[in-house]
């Protein structure tokens, strides 16, 4: 599920600022955010489809 991969990828995330260098860091928050904006519009298409607003 979604949710269950933006939260391993934030642990990844909070590990490798510690840990790796800027390079891996980067990317990861780059992945982190792709998958948290994957998130926000399927959340918002099912809202959409619950209320009918838009």
């Amino acid at each position: 599920m979604l949710i269950d991969q933006i939260c391993d990828l934030r642990d990844k995330l909070n590990k490798s600022i510690l840990t790796k260098d800027y390079k891996d860091t980067y990317e990861l928050s780059l992945k982190l955010d792709k998958l948290i904006a994957e998130y926000y519009k399927s959340n918002k298409e099912v809202q959409k489809k619950q209320f009918n607003f838009f």
